[in-house]
């Protein structure tokens, strides 16, 4: 078996954003070393487009390719597809699932994380995280008159806007929509969106994207292949058509602080209908309970619960660190608690001290940055060099679309940590912009924006260099006054 063991020098464990590029900053840097990738599927995430649009906001297109564009880009880096089976981390070995024994100098953990599901192996529950479920949630729902989607993070958000041509029941546990990014406020903004019609699609987007071929069994027949991709680029909906079977453009029915209570396959007695449904509705293939005592019949129920580090493979026999949450846990320069060992990206939990203005979130942006500092992070170690924590670190940025309209946040956008201790500012015109400042003590330290408000970099400018804003009071954000002026 001598020809399964491989020594390399650098190995980043994970196709995603955070691990892409981790490893494309080791290969540029060292040049004359190796660098192996390993990735469950065979396409890797790049990141393209790239705009630095103030200090620390970033805008980025997240891209499938295949693994061969990395390796042609860098000589010294070698994709091998499989996953981890085990860590070894005191023999400094790695065990893939195919039988390869790969010994490194230096690994970063970049596997992400997986969906948590409302249950496991219902075959009308389905989790969407990585291409291969998308396509899946396509194929079903062009087909399906009625789902139901629980959750409240990104990805709900995302999808109960596409879809069209079907109902959609939004069971969603909190008071409003969205409240990992949104208050109610904007949430209250945002929601007559989903009444309306969606604008004209602009012409599809010109970029390539690749399908993975479906797993077969011997017989060719398609099997659901147990490795998970890499998570969804940010607009992952762009060029996959989410048409359900019905005439209806746009029908979705909020269900407010619940969560789902059962499932089952067939109408039971004890069934009763939602007021304002009709009884005769006839059969669904699976009915969901919600805890507020409804109960709606559907064709599946798509769970988009948030996610979980998947930390799994790397922990049997090693003696990592973990946060409450189940991430690796790591210091500021990405180690984890084993020697040689790195992380970054969803797999990772942060332990350093945070600047007052940032916090760590599952997020596209967070895992490029992290990715990048970690490979620089390993770099400094080789070397034997000082290295700061990144100025990315010092403010919260991400910059997303929700139901079509820009979404920037910036530091403490919903008050995260500051107790009673802030006041907020709002400035909302309906149906073009959100804007809402988070103030405690006269300093801004946080923002969010909904709309082409233009403001991003001034408020930007303003959290980062504390300046006390007593003065303005409420008209920091008067439409007649241009702010920009002042603070530039």
């Amino acid at each position: 078996m001598a020809s399964r063991e491989k020594r390399v020098k650098f190995v980043v464990v994970g196709g995603g954003i955070a691990g892409v590029t981790c490893a494309e900053q080791l290969s540029s840097q060292f040049t004359s070393d190796s660098v192996a990738l390993l990735t469950a599927a065979p396409l890797v995430k790049t990141v393209t487009n790239f705009k630095q649009v103030s200090k620390v906001l970033e805008d980025f297109d997240v891209e499938e390719q295949p693994s061969t564009v990395l390796e042609e880009k860098y000589p010294n880096l070698k994709v091998i597809q499989s996953a981890v089976k085990s860590l070894k981390a005191k023999e400094h070995t790695l065990l893939t699932e195919d039988g390869q024994s790969i010994s490194y100098d230096k690994l970063c953990v970049c596997s992400g994380a997986k969906p948590k599901l409302l249950t496991q192996s219902n075959p009308h529950v389905l989790g969407i995280r990585d291409t291969d479920s998308a396509q899946e949630f396509q194929k079903r729902l062009s087909t399906a008159r009625r789902i139901v989607v629980v959750g409240n993070g990104g990805i709900a958000l995302e999808l109960v806007y596409e879809v069209e041509g079907c109902e959609v029941v939004w069971a969603v546990k909190d008071k409003a929509i969205g409240n990992t990014f949104f208050d109610a406020g904007a949430a209250q903004f945002l929601i007559p969106t989903l009444d309306q019609d969606k604008p004209e699609k602009a012409l599809p987007c010109k970029r390539a994207r690749y399908t993975t071929e479906p797993a077969t069994d011997g017989a060719g027949r398609s099997v659901a292949s147990r490795e998970r991709g890499s998570a969804l680029g940010p607009d992952w909906h762009e060029g996959i058509s989410l048409r359900g079977a019905q005439k209806v453009s746009h029908k979705v029915t909020l269900e407010y602080q619940c969560g789902v209570e059962s499932i089952s396959s067939q109408k039971d007695s004890s069934h009763t209908p939602p007021a304002g449904h009709n009884t005769e509705e006839g059969t669904w293939p699976v009915y969901v309970k919600l805890t507020n005592g409804k109960t709606y019949g559907c064709d599946f129920i798509v769970s988009a619960t948030g996610v979980v580090p998947n930390a799994e493979p790397f922990l049997p026999g090693n003696n990592f660190a973990l946060s409450p949450d189940g991430g690796l846990l790591v210091d500021d320069h990405m180690r984890t608690s084993e020697p040689d060992v790195f992380a970054a990206g969803d797999v990772c939990s942060t332990e350093w001290e945070a600047s007052p203005l940032w916090q760590q979130m599952r997020l596209w942006t967070q895992a490029r940055q992290m990715g990048w500092y970690a490979g620089r992070c390993i770099a400094a170690e080789v070397l034997d060099e000082p290295i700061e924590l990144d100025f990315c670190f010092e403010l919260f940025s991400h910059i997303t679309k929700f139901f079509n309209y820009k979404v920037v946040l910036l530091g403490k956008f919903n008050a995260q940590g500051l107790g009673e201790n802030h006041e907020l500012l709002l400035r909302c015109t309906k149906g073009m912009e959100y804007i809402k400042v988070v103030l405690s003590e006269g300093r801004m330290m946080g923002a969010l924006l909904i709309g082409e408000t233009d403001l991003e970099e001034t408020f930007e400018n303003l959290i980062l260099n504390q300046m006390d804003l007593s003065a303005y009071g409420e008209h920091l954000l008067d439409p007649d006054i241009d702010i920009e002026d002042y603070f530039d």
